[in-house]
């Protein structure tokens, strides 16, 4: 989901050292994100600790295509010799660019996660996090293994 800056004034340079504006523009996201939510990134949680799966990221576009993707993280794969990588999709599937297409992302491409949606007021505060996966097998059709 490309991602949108908000530009802003002389004290801009202050705030993306700690958070970031961002504007959602596509519904790669959704239901999760829609498009013309404003999101903020923190700039500094990666400094500290590494990403983990089921955030929702903000990062540096793999193919330059646009500037930033929201996405989130499915995967962290340690790396050996280039460092860790991580692999990120988005919620809807069909109307979503991401690992599917690009492969794994360095850490390093990764701005930081989104931890809070302000706009639009109806739906602000802390993005959820994940829900545990459905279990798969007999017993999650509701069926005993035979």
């Amino acid at each position: 989901m490309p991602a949108g800056r908000r530009k802003g004034g002389s004290r801009d340079w202050a705030r993306r050292l700690y958070a970031e504006r961002f504007r959602v523009e596509d519904s790669s996201m959704s239901p999760l994100l829609e498009p013309g939510d404003r999101v903020l990134v923190d700039r500094r949680e990666y400094r500290q600790r590494p990403p983990e799966p089921g955030e929702v990221v903000v990062l540096r576009d793999p193919e330059g295509l646009v500037p930033y993707l929201i996405k989130r993280v499915v995967s962290v794969t340690p790396g050996a010799e280039s460092g860790p990588t991580v692999e990120v999709r988005g919620v809807s599937e069909a109307a979503s660019r991401d690992s599917r297409r690009f492969g794994p992302v360095p850490v390093e491409t990764l701005l930081g996660p989104v931890y809070f949606r302000y706009w639009p007021t109806s739906r602000r505060g802390p993005l959820p996090r994940p829900a545990e996966p459905p279990p798969s097998g007999p017993r999650a059709q509701g069926r005993e293994p035979s």
